[in-house]
């Protein structure tokens, strides 16, 4: 239930004035409290007037700031109105707003430059921005293509970025649906009156009710970072003004580290680290090979001490310097070149570890032998009817590799 503590009645029904559509450069004004609501541990303001840009209104997030020195945690819209959520009481009704600038002015560079990066793909390649989500770190929009090359994205960056350093005007101005027609908008609009049109200086026609700059070279550059398919259309990740420059920043220092590292120039150090990688490759390869003969070997050898009850042979060890998927290894060998009974373990890195397997040919079935083990032992594994295999405390190793042998020992008699 909602408990209203605070009220301050309304003085008229006017909507909350949104000063930040008509300028979105104002930081800080005065402004009054004309309804505050308490419920769920926080109050619920409304102004008559605000410069905090509701969040992801268009999708675009919302500002972050203060009011009277009070940390704003969410701003939303409701109906006409903008609502603003505090944690803290705020006892005056005339108030002092304050946005983050910093803030403001990253989100206007990023809704400003996906403008611009999505008239660049409609107007080179017909492909029309679906999706748009400005995140923490990096910006995204899907466009309408079924491909894209990287010669074609160099395209629409290199074509976005010089609009940006010729540095166009972008205003913004409403007009009524019967006028929509009269200026070429990329995308119809949503709403059916009073539509706000962010225009690129006769470049780019847009509804929209974000925040923008003035200019395009206040974006500073635009660029994306990467893509890929998505429901059938192409997802670009992009970053824009202080973002690109933070982006280039980190990049950059990775490419000198890199480079310091290899004793290369920086635009040597693809071809470096590819021949590294070959090498890598290779000799990955190649001792793979070698471990295979090591198996080979290694389980030869332990064929030849095997020891046989009731015709089957029998093979029993404990690795101290071989983990379980080496001791895998070895049994998935033994299995391929004979059809001997083994029971393995291994006391490595201080781990008991045990593996036991049957010939498909035995009728014994290892996993109710294991669950039978297990009630005598704490066992953590499983398998199937021919192969088990898990761990046990190091101390027990040896007896649960005889209490395995003694339990098949038996199945056979």
């Amino acid at each position: 239930m909602v408990r209203y503590i605070y009220n301050i009645e309304r003085i008229d029904n006017a909507m909350t004035e949104k000063l930040y559509l008509n300028n979105p450069y104002l930081r800080e004004i005065d402004a009054r409290i004309v309804e505050k609501t308490y419920k769920n541990g926080k109050y619920y303001i409304k102004l008559n007037r605000t410069i905090f840009y509701p969040h992801l209104s268009g999708g675009q997030p919302g500002d972050k700031g203060t009011i009277n020195g009070v940390e704003v945690l969410e701003v939303y819209e409701d109906n006409m109105d903008i609502v603003h959520v505090t944690r803290d009481n705020i006892h005056s009704d005339k108030v002092m707003l304050n946005i983050d600038w910093d803030n403001r002015l990253d989100n206007m560079q990023q809704h400003s430059g996906q403008h611009l990066l999505s008239a660049a793909f409609y107007k080179l390649y017909n492909g029309e921005t679906v999706g748009f989500h400005i995140g923490e770190d990096y910006v995204y929009i899907d466009v309408t293509l079924p491909e894209l090359t990287e010669e074609e994205a160099k395209k629409v960056e290199i074509y976005a970025n010089r609009i940006i350093f010729s540095n166009f005007d972008i205003k913004s101005y409403y007009i009524e649906k019967k006028d929509i027609d009269k200026i070429p908008v990329r995308k119809q609009p949503s709403v059916s009156s009073h539509i706000r049109i962010v225009e690129i200086d006769n470049i780019d026609f847009s509804p929209c009710g974000g925040t923008h700059l003035r200019q395009t070279g206040e974006i500073g550059l635009i660029k994306i970072r990467k893509w890929e398919k998505y429901k059938g259309n192409i997802r670009l990740e992009f970053v824009c003004g202080n973002r690109a420059l933070a982006d280039y920043s980190w990049k950059n220092k990775a490419v000198n580290d890199i480079s310091l590292l290899l004793s290369s120039k920086d635009k040597d150090i693809y071809n470096k680290v590819k021949t590294l990688l070959d090498q890598k490759i290779a000799l990955e390869k190649e001792n793979r090979s070698l471990k295979e003969e090591i198996v080979k070997y290694e389980g030869k050898e332990l064929l030849r001490s095997a020891f046989k009850v009731k015709n089957k042979p029998f093979i029993s060890k404990i690795f101290t310097d071989k983990d379980l998927k080496e001791i895998n290894a070895i049994s998935a060998f033994l299995n391929n070149v004979s059809s001997s009974i083994h029971i393995l373990g291994s006391n490595k890195d201080n781990k008991g570890q045990f593996l036991v397997s049957v010939p498909k040919d035995i009728d014994i079935n290892l996993k109710d032998i294991l669950k039978e083990v297990s009630n005598e032992f704490d066992l953590k594994g499983g398998g199937n009817a021919n192969t088990v295999q898990g761990g046990c405390k190091i101390g027990d190793l040896e007896e649960v590799l005889k209490k395995f042998y003694e339990m098949i020992k038996e199945e056979l008699n």
